[in-house]
């Protein structure tokens, strides 16, 4: 996981969001490619037009900046970096992106297949992390339906059944 941004020659008004391929890494669901993707508050995006002009993106209103290995937006699919970096993990020099804020960018981003597949690994982790939860719901479930008599489950799932 980068812990810094070097080649930039650039300083952030707020630490950067990493999104993509190296949040992937760092949930532990994939590789990441070479490239590092990042969300960036508006004028830092506008700041750093300034220094790389001719490395500019504008892709269906998503505006970015991509200078060497970086891929810096204003917007995911028009989310922008208040929104994206709700819930994110903060780092020595960058936040990364919640599980849950990932999950968004992928789903609407499935009609790639890569992205599909991301999906599912990402859906795939946030279940994993729910279903620890799973014993501690259950006794809190059986401690209701200890009160109501009679109960007749319609369906009832899960594990030892």
């Amino acid at each position: 996981m980068i812990m810094e941004l070097p080649d930039l020659n650039y300083t952030f008004t707020q630490k950067p969001l990493v999104v993509g391929g190296m949040a992937m890494e760092y949930h532990g669901l994939r590789k990441s490619g070479r490239d590092v993707d990042l969300v960036a508050p508006a004028e830092d995006i506008a700041a750093l037009t300034q220094l790389y002009p001719e490395r500019v993106k504008n892709l269906w209103g998503d505006l970015g900046v991509c200078p060497g290995d970086y891929e810096i937006w204003k917007t995911i699919c028009l989310l922008d970096y208040k929104t994206l970096r709700q819930g994110a993990i903060e780092l020595d020099h960058v936040l990364v992106i919640s599980l849950e804020k990932l999950l968004l960018m992928k789903a609407l981003a499935m009609a790639n297949e890569k992205y599909l597949n991301d999906t599912k690994l990402v859906v795939k982790r946030i279940l994993e992390v729910q279903y620890q939860s799973y014993d501690k719901v259950s006794a809190e479930n059986e401690e209701i339906l200890r009160r109501v008599p009679n109960i007749v489950f319609i369906e009832k799932r899960g594990p030892g059944t």
